[in-house]
């Protein structure tokens, strides 16, 4: 799933490419990924782009060329969304359900540059909304803070009397926005914290530690995807994980093996010599294959 610093640089290249051009068309192939209906995609022709932006893991486009009547298309690209960026483009509106394209916007002209929202696979998770404030999309209003807006006093009182497990409080989107699962697994693994470790237990030191992983680990990663090709983005972030998706592998910190803990549809790795003081964490769904 993209996280802060993916959508942060998929928002620079919009920046960069998109800003100042006009709508010339948007084609809707999946229906089911909008989830506004007034105003109409169809109210964004001939508007023009004039700015880029992200809320947590939410990524925006700004139509601000008429005070007063501002739209944002905002999109949540969930596990198997993209943003695929198009010199050129088929004129011809593009047959719903074939294939991954979600809605296309043509720029500039109808075949011209532009963007795709696609989605892979067949869990369609893919949203899009076009409204008048950002503030109107349930998923943006409830989010916390800003992960990289934080100050060091900020993240400590977040933590504060929380009884969740730290791995949990680092990826609810209402505490802390833009983290996630692969994050999350690379900022516990540089503060050496265990992923199953009381987030309000936490001591002064280990407070310190985890803020400051929290930013070097999210700035070291926007720093090198932004300005980085869009279709290069996915491989620019699996080069740059330690212990996420590594199961198996040596740790490239200590030398132990990576693990994993599994749940019914997701899972997290970690690094016992680092992490937890060399012992492994229980796996419940790799228990019960082992009784």
């Amino acid at each position: 799933m993209p996280e802060l610093p993916e959508v942060e640089a998929l928002a620079h290249h919009l920046r960069e490419h998109a800003l100042y051009r006009p709508v010339a068309r948007v084609d809707v192939a999946s229906m089911s990924v909008l989830k506004t209906f007034d105003p109409s995609v169809s109210a964004l022709g001939g508007r023009v782009v004039t700015g880029a932006a992200r809320y947590g893991k939410f990524l925006a486009v700004e139509f601000g060329d008429r005070p007063g009547e501002e739209l944002h298309l905002v999109t949540h690209l969930s596990r198997a969304g993209w943003l695929r960026w198009h010199d050129t483009a088929a004129a011809a509106p593009p047959k719903p359900g074939r294939g991954p394209l979600a809605l296309r916007v043509h720029l500039d002209a109808v075949g011209g540059p532009g963007f795709d929202l696609t989605e892979a696979g067949t869990q369609k998770r893919l949203a899009v909304y076009l409204v008048r404030d950002p503030q109107e999309i349930p998923g943006v209003a409830r989010l916390g803070p800003d992960a990289l807006a934080l100050s060091r006093d900020e993240f400590g009182e977040l933590l504060a009397g929380r009884g969740e497990r730290i791995k949990t409080v680092l990826t609810e989107q209402s505490t802390i926005a833009g983290i996630g699962n692969a994050y999350s697994d690379e900022i516990l693994h540089t503060a050496r914290l265990s992923p199953y470790a009381t987030a309000g237990r936490l001591g002064p030191d280990q407070v310190d530690a985890l803020h400051d992983a929290l930013r070097a680990v999210l700035t070291g990663a926007v720093d090198r995807s932004v300005g980085q090709k869009v279709a290069e983005l996915k491989g620019e972030k699996c080069s740059g994980l330690r212990v996420h998706a590594r199961a198996g592998l040596p740790c490239p910190v200590c030398g132990d093996t990576v693990r994993e803990v599994s749940f019914a549809d997701r899972s997290f790795q970690y690094c016992p010599g680092c992490q937890t003081g060399g012992k492994p964490l229980a796996d419940r769904r790799l228990s019960r294959l082992v009784k």
